[in-house]
């Protein structure tokens, strides 16, 4: 049996927790992951918050999400996809998980701040988080080459 790229993994973890784990052929873990994300989802009311974002109401979806949920999801996810991209074919360079880890710390503080304005613009429980990714994926990029620059 051919195995999943690392790409492919990562891409179907990040359409749905788990994905990436069931194309590797770690089924247990796969449905754990899409356990984790259907229990965190619900409970969070993960999927009426964007779907007031991209309708533009930001307001009510800062309204129906429960942060005290919402707080788990982050580290999850990019764990679902970290798993997923480590357990597919290819050489894992080292340090590979630190984009990964940085990515989920900033999205957890961009829920953290996202109740809030943020210079004057209300993002919401959506927005922030997802653009609060961005630097977390730098960081850890640029961490992990300063890294890798001073061990050899």
């Amino acid at each position: 049996m051919k195995k999943t790229q690392k790409l492919e993994a990562v891409l179907w973890s990040i359409a749905f927790p788990g994905f990436g784990q069931l194309l590797n052929g770690q089924v247990a873990k796969g449905f754990l992951f899409i356990l984790l994300e259907f229990v965190i989802n619900s409970m969070s009311t993960f999927n009426l918050s964007i779907m007031f974002s991209f309708l533009n109401r930001i307001q009510e979806a800062a309204k129906v999400i429960d942060y005290q949920w919402i707080m788990f999801y982050p580290c999850v996810y990019m764990y679902a996809m970290y798993d997923a991209y480590k357990g597919a074919d290819g050489e894992n360079p080292p340090l590979s998980y630190l984009p990964f880890a940085f990515g989920a710390y900033s999205v957890t503080v961009g829920i953290m701040y996202s109740p809030h304005p943020l210079f004057g613009i209300f993002f919401g429980p959506i927005w922030l988080p997802m653009l609060s990714l961005i630097p977390g994926l730098v960081i850890g990029f640029m961490i992990r080459t300063v890294l890798l620059k001073y061990k050899s």
